[in-house]
């Protein structure tokens, strides 16, 4: 297995000949974001499921409809708040006919797609995030899904929700999944002081194998400061220190 770090929480990841690519954004449009992601070629038939957890900016980009162009086998998952009606892709210039490879998908539900077995849940921010069986390996990518609080702005009442917002659906996880091979989950320092909690109660309740931290734009310290707890725990811990960077990974 090969994992790819395009930016913030886009991610390829490939398995055997299956190509995975998690909320990938091109990122100059965005605020804040002053990168481009590199996504490399492959033949026109390779095989490649394009996940999007959510309709914000750094999580989805339409242009990515646009690769069922190029690439005869692309499959779309989607969160079901991204709306790409016929109208909306006509005035895009997107092919309409690109909804027959979109798979529209909700919280907490099971779907198949091709050799994916996908379990969804809900987002403590936005959509979904998603838990990925393929091939042998299980693979979660939290989207927005994260203890997001900030303890130096939030009351005491809201933090109390975020976190217990954030362990229900850890639970549920955990009753789905008490083991993951792959997970990719926030660790952003913009949050504040907290900014680790939501990944170390992660760790803590479910089994992860292989943890790589993500949404922390170019924070690359901040985002792998949560290596030495990870590995206490028994995880191994990817740090990241530049856009495209790959890892190959056995179990």
């Amino acid at each position: 297995m090969q994992v790819i770090f395009i930016h913030h929480s886009c991610f390829l990841v490939e398995v055997d000949d299956l190509v995975l690519i998690f909320d990938y954004f091109g990122g100059d449009r965005v605020n804040g974001f002053h990168f481009t992601g590199k996504i490399p070629d492959y033949a026109p038939d390779t095989k490649i499921y394009m996940f999007a957890s959510h309709k914000h900016q750094d999580h989805f980009d339409m242009d990515i409809l646009r690769w069922s162009e190029k690439y005869t086998n692309v499959h779309y998952i989607l969160s079901k708040d991204i709306r790409i009606s016929p109208h909306f892709l006509q005035k895009h210039g997107i092919d309409p006919g690109v909804r027959k490879k979109v798979t529209f998908v909700s919280a907490n539900n099971h779907y198949e797609v091709d050799d994916l077995k996908i379990q969804t849940l809900l987002s403590t921010d936005a959509g979904v995030a998603f838990y990925v069986n393929v091939r042998g390996v299980s693979i979660f990518h939290a989207g927005d899904l994260n203890n997001w609080h900030w303890s130096e702005e939030s009351t005491e009442a809201e933090i109390r929700k975020a976190n217990g917002d954030f362990l229900a659906e850890v639970k549920y996880l955990k009753e789905k999944a008490p083991e993951i091979d792959l997970a990719l989950f926030p660790v952003d320092r913009r949050m504040g002081k907290d900014y680790m909690k939501g990944a170390k109660q992660f760790i803590e309740q479910i089994k992860t194998t292989i943890f790589v931290p993500m949404h922390f734009s170019e924070d690359y310290e901040g985002g792998n400061a949560l290596r030495d707890f990870a590995e206490n725990a028994g995880c191994r811990f990817i740090s990241i220190t530049h856009r495209g960077e790959s890892f190959e990974i056995t179990k």
